[in-house]
């Protein structure tokens, strides 16, 4: 068969979902596929594939895609591409219209959000009863799917997602670990508490300045600063809005000289280096990819206990905390901000995890593999 691809992102946003085909492109080629790109014209999409070493095909917008149908089956033709990988629901009107006007192609879609409503009607019906197969990136995800999606359940399969462990292994110095830390504002010897993710309302951001009060107030010996990671303007997929309302939170809160706003930065692995204490107080993580990348850095997690996080953090390597209770946070900072063996234990177990069930060359190694898989 043809070891091709075309993955769709049809997305001018930036996220998880957005970063995946570029993440994975590479892998695919180590392991004998071909990856090719379809983006909206000027986006962050176009750019990360052409980062990732591909000319992605572009057009100007979702609308725009529909009209170059004709074009984008020639490109299919002439590459030979048989495989098409989709990775937003709005983008499967034009999949499923490929797949109209041409039967041989297979086609996939990964669930990056988790779905939150039925997709029943006969529009979602037909789009989705064009799949080869439905991915679902947690059991969380795969459990609500089996109900929301007009598929058969063998058409739907878990598939965790996976990061190459390499780059968060540690490479700093001392001295240069030093100079990192009072770049981002942590004063020496304070124990550095992050919170890496999109500052937008679901990451929880507000919950983690409130627990981070608590700690100030019910734990006053205990030396901490916080370090909030994330783009802070819209083409960065921030809400501005809430970017606002944060920094007015942490004002009101008395937190100035104890949070720094790092911003976007394109060195997270070596952000975390400069951490001990990781958050992801997310409100419904469909899978969790910061949980694993900061998994993989060795670092102590705390996670919120709903959504799919739980499937990633166990006892052994990481602490979960009550969904919208600021003290339960606290309590888990507290004690891992005092226990420096206890959070050197759940690190490493964490990054073990990682290298034995979130790797990125196992994840692609079952996506080729259905790609590949005639049986149904």
């Amino acid at each position: 068969m043809s070891h091709k691809v075309l993955h769709v992102c049809l997305s001018s946003g930036w996220g998880g979902l957005e970063m995946y085909p570029s993440r994975i492109i590479p892998e695919l080629a180590r392991q004998g596929w071909q990856g090719h790109g379809l983006a909206l014209a000027g986006s962050r999409v176009a750019e990360s594939l052409r980062d990732a070493g591909i000319e992605p095909l572009t057009v100007a917008s979702r609308r725009q895609a529909l009209f170059a149908v004709t074009r984008i089956l020639r490109y299919l033709k002439r590459h030979d591409i048989r495989v098409v990988h989709c990775h937003k629901s709005s983008d499967l009107r034009l999949a499923a219209l490929l797949k109209t006007l041409r039967p041989g192609l297979r086609l996939f879609f990964t669930d990056h959000m988790g779905v939150t409503r039925p997709k029943k009607d006969p529009y979602h019906r037909w789009a989705y009863g064009k799949l080869t197969r439905l991915f679902s990136i947690s059991e969380a995800t795969y459990e609500r799917n089996l109900g929301a999606f007009p598929l058969p359940p063998e058409r739907i399969r878990r598939l965790y997602l996976g990061i190459d462990p390499a780059p968060y292994a540690p490479r700093l110095d001392q001295a240069e670990r030093e100079a990192l830390r009072q770049e981002l504002g942590i004063p020496h010897e304070a124990v550095a508490i992050g919170l890496p993710g999109r500052l937008t309302p679901g990451k929880g951001q507000d919950l983690w300045l409130r627990a981070l009060g608590e700690l100030r107030d019910r734990r006053p010996e205990v030396r901490f600063h916080g370090v909030l990671i994330g783009g802070t303007r819209a083409d960065d997929g921030a809400d501005e809005a809430y970017v606002k309302a944060l920094e007015q939170r942490v004002a009101a809160l008395g937190l100035a000289s104890l949070v720094t706003f790092a911003g976007f930065r394109c060195d997270l692995p070596r952000v975390f280096e400069a951490l001990e204490i990781v958050c992801i107080p997310s409100r419904n993580e469909a899978f969790g990819l910061t949980v694993i990348e900061a998994m993989a850095a060795g670092k102590a997690v705390i996670g919120t206990d709903s959504g799919a996080i739980p499937e990633l953090l166990e006892g052994s390597n990481g602490r979960l905390a009550a969904l919208d209770d600021a003290g339960s946070w606290a309590i888990a900072m507290a004690e891992l901000a005092t226990d420096d063996t206890l959070r050197e234990r759940l690190g490493a177990s964490a990054r073990q995890r990682v290298l034995t069930e979130f790797s990125l060359a196992a994840h692609v190694a079952a996506l080729i593999a259905e790609y590949e898989d005639r049986s149904g």
